[in-house]
C-alpha cells in the first residue's frame, strides 16, 4: 500500500482543513516546496497535492506553488486535485510534470470528460470521490448530491481511470481515524485501485487500511504535520 503525504494548498501555503471547511484552515508551512522536499527526503514515493482555492474557483489558483513543488521534487511523482474541470487544464498540468490529475466535480457533472481524458492519458487520470454519509459532495465539498459513492465509482469501471481517491469528509483533518469499513466496501465493489483519504491519525490506521488487502493507498496530512505519524517509520512499516 502506497502512502501519499498530502500538501493542501490555500493562498500559496501548505494548510490542513477540518472537515473541508476553508475557514478552519491551519497553516503548517508557508513554503510548500520545502515541505515537499522534506517528505521526499523522508522516503515518500508519491506526493498528493490539492489546490483548495481552485476547488472552489473551478480553475487553478495555486499554480505557482504546485510548479515550485514539481521543480523541487522532479523525480517524485505527484498527483493533483482541485479546480481541474476541462481538458485544456488537464493537458496543461500533465505537460508541467504532474504524474496524475484527480477529477472530482466533473466526475459527477461531466463524466464524459473523465472518460475522454482517461483515453487520452492512460494511467494518468484519477477520480476523486468525496462523500458525506455515503453521498458525493462537489465544488470544494460545498454542494451535496444524491449520488452514492459506490454508484459513482461503478460508472467509471470501464473507463480506464488509474485510481479512485475516496475521502470521507467527516473524517478529514479530524484525526479520528479513517472510515476503514466504507473504504474497504468501495474497494471491493470495483476493480479500480482505491486510495483512502481522511482521518488517518496514527500508524495503526494505516495498518488497518493495509490489512483489508484491497486498499491500494492512503493519504495522510495532519497526522504528519502534527507529528502523530512519523513518515519514515510509516513507510518502513508498510514496506
Amino acid at each position: 500500500m502506497i502512502l501519499y503525504p498530502a500538501i493542501d494548498l490555500k493562498d500559496g501555503q501548505a494548510v490542513r482543513l477540518l472537515r473541508g471547511e476553508m475557514a478552519a484552515a491551519t497553516v503548517f508551512n508557508d513554503d510548500p516546496a520545502a515541505q515537499a522536499r522534506a517528505f521526499v527526503e523522508a522516503g515518500a514515493r508519491w506526493l498528493h497535492l490539492v489546490d483548495l482555492n481552485g476547488a472552489f474557483a473551478g480553475r487553478p489558483v495555486n499554480a505557482a506553488a504546485v510548479e515550485a513543488i514539481l521543480a523541487a521534487c522532479p523525480d517524485t511523482p505527484a498527483q493533483l486535485g482541485g479546480g481541474i474541470r476541462d481538458m485544456a487544464t488537464i493537458e496543461t498540468w500533465l505537460d508541467k510534470g504532474l504524474a496524475r490529475v484527480i477529477l472530482g466535480t466533473v466526475a459527477v457533472e461531466d463524466p464524459e470528460l473523465v472518460r475522454a481524458a482517461a483515453r487520452a492519458f492512460p494511467g494518468r487520470i484519477a477520480v476523486g470521490i468525496d462523500a458525506r454519509a455515503g453521498r458525493v459532495a462537489t465544488r470544494g465539498w460545498a454542494e451535496e448530491t444524491e449520488v452514492e459513492a459506490t454508484e459513482l465509482a461503478r460508472r467509471f469501471e470501464d473507463a480506464g481511470v488509474a485510481a479512485l481517491v475516496y475521502t470521507d469528509i467527516e473524517r478529514d483533518g479530524a484525526m479520528g481515524g479513517p472510515n476503514v469499513a466504507a473504504t474497504e466496501a468501495l474497494a471491493r465493489a470495483v476493480s479500480i485501485p482505491v486510495i483512502a483519504s481522511g482521518g488517518v491519525a496514527a500508524l495503526a490506521d494505516l495498518i488497518a487500511l493495509r490489512d483489508t488487502g484491497v486498499i491500494a493507498g492512503a493519504i495522510s496530512g495532519r497526522a504528519l504535520y502534527d507529528g502523530e505519524l512519523d513518515l519514515a517509520e510509516a513507510l518502513a512499516a508498510l514496506g
